[in-house]
């Protein structure tokens, strides 16, 4: 291994072996995971009817697209490994960059990571009929705290380290099983779509129908009207979310100016595609009410399929969600590791992390540390809340990095830009305004959590002012 820095041209770097069909896969295959299988119910209970519930998609899946659309111009202006990292440094200074870079190591996308894992290991779980629970006690910490351990905890561990070790591999070869998997999740997505369609029972009249009476249990309902179309677009996005997730690994991309924009927005129409399809599907099997007053033990596709195919959707959905969970943390590992990498090579992060494998060219120690931080949220039991907080520095982050665009637009006029944003200025100024919106709802509704969320971020200064004077002092 070689160590590496941003002003040198080291003897082993990462390399682009990313192709077109791989860069969309780590788009795709990240995106996808539960929330199309677990959010309808929680949007029927906000919005009430199935057109509201499509609208709210349609709404927010163009909203990830203006994102797409701008983030496509970004990352060709500045092609690098954790690009997001790069473009917020490069727009607003370097401590903004390293926050940005901090929040998502320490709880967006370890945390992430973290229940991605555990979420695997529940739905094998319930494919072998809760063969993971034979083995489960607490280890009771000082404070009376308890932390839950068992075959359940370990299954999950063992997930985290074998996705991470196919990662230490060349970044082609991800690329190879970003793809197979991800043409996996797309195909199962399809078949519950489209196979809902074949139920006798089925009604296109559940579209003129609205909840009534529908239970939803667990569910805080905001009332409707602006505020239930806001509460229905954040469950929405949260199933969008990680449409950004090849800017991470832009560095690695190849032809980056061709394959970047085509690879951010055609998984955009790809996803949304067919979570308008399976949520069509949903209601053409089960009316409003129905679907509102599905157990939050179960989802919607459960009960959809159940209709269908009976207690075989038990499992056909367990083994579905749970290749969506491992195709989800393929990819997250895969781009998460390359922010640490980056700041390291800044000189802003443990310098180790910046080093890069004479062998397969890919960041092992980043990815290492990245595995055992998601293993210590594993075991913590915490990843879940963290996950709740980190809603205020996802969105915070994806306001700052794309109204940059407006920023390098001024500062850097005649920079060559292989592509520029579709609808300029107005796509971006949507987006940017909406993310306003959505931060200040968010803070509405969940101020302590989004407190919370900002002290996290705020927990870097020191830590940025730790690597500043350290760099300085070199």
């Amino acid at each position: 291994m070689k160590l590496q820095t941003q002003n040198s041209k080291p003897a082993s770097d990462l390399v682009r072996g990313l192709g077109p069909i791989a860069a969309i896969s780590v788009n795709v295959g990240n995106i996808i995971g539960t929330g199309i299988f677990l959010k309808a119910r929680v949007m029927t209970c906000n919005v009430g009817t199935p057109a509201r519930v499509i609208a709210v998609w349609i709404a927010a899946g163009l909203l990830a697209l203006a994102g797409a659309l701008t983030y496509a111009e970004l990352t060709t202006l500045r092609p690098h490994a954790g690009a997001e990292y790069v473009i917020t440094r490069d727009a607003y200074g370097k401590v903004w960059g390293f926050l940005n870079g901090w929040s998502q190591i320490l709880i967006s996308r370890t945390a992430s990571a973290a229940a991605l894992s555990v979420g695997f290991a529940i739905f094998l779980n319930d494919l072998t009929h809760q063969a993971l629970n034979r083995v489960y006690f607490e280890i009771t910490l000082p404070g009376g705290h308890h932390l839950p351990f068992g075959t359940l905890q370990v299954a999950a561990l063992v997930t985290l380290t074998v996705t991470t070790l196919i990662n230490c591999a060349a970044v082609s070869v991800s690329g190879y099983v970003a793809s197979f998997i991800t043409v996996l999740k797309v195909l199962l997505v399809l078949g519950v779509g489209i196979g809902a369609f074949f139920y006798q029972d089925g009604s296109w009249a559940h579209f003129a129908m609205a909840n009534v009476g529908g239970k939803c249990e667990g569910v805080v309902v905001t009332g409707g009207g602006f505020s239930g179309f806001a509460a229905a677009m954040l469950g929405a996005l949260w199933a969008y979310d990680g449409w950004n997730n090849v800017s991470y690994v832009a560095g690695e991309v190849k032809r980056p100016e061709r394959n970047l924009p085509l690879a951010l927005i055609s998984s955009m129409f790809i996803v949304m595609s067919l979570y308008v399809l399976v949520n069509v599907s949903y209601y053409f099997v089960l009316s409003p009410t129905q679907v509102a007053g599905v157990s939050s033990a179960s989802s919607v596709a459960a009960e959809a399929t159940m209709r269908v195919l009976g207690p075989l959707a038990v499992s056909l959905i367990a083994a579905i969600m749970m290749l969506s969970s491992w195709g989800s943390l393929q990819t997250s590992i895969l781009g998460t590791a390359r922010i640490p990498f980056a700041m390291a090579r800044d000189g802003l992060f443990f310098k180790s992390l910046a080093r890069v494998s004479s062998k397969n060219c890919v960041p092992v120690i980043s990815l290492a540390v990245q595995a055992v931080w998601a293993g210590v949220l594993i075991l913590s039991g915490s990843f879940d809340q963290l996950t709740d907080f980190a809603i205020f520095a996802f969105w915070l982050f994806y306001g700052m990095v794309t109204a940059s665009v407006f920023i390098f637009r001024r500062r850097e006029p005649d920079a060559e830009r292989p592509y520029r944003t579709w609808g300029y200025p107005v796509v971006p100024a949507v987006f940017v305004l909406v993310t306003i919106y959505l931060i200040g709802f968010t803070i509405k509704n969940a101020p302590l959590q989004s407190l919370i969320g900002l002290v996290i971020i705020a927990s870097g200064l020191p830590v940025y002012w730790y690597f500043l004077r350290r760099s300085k002092r070199k």
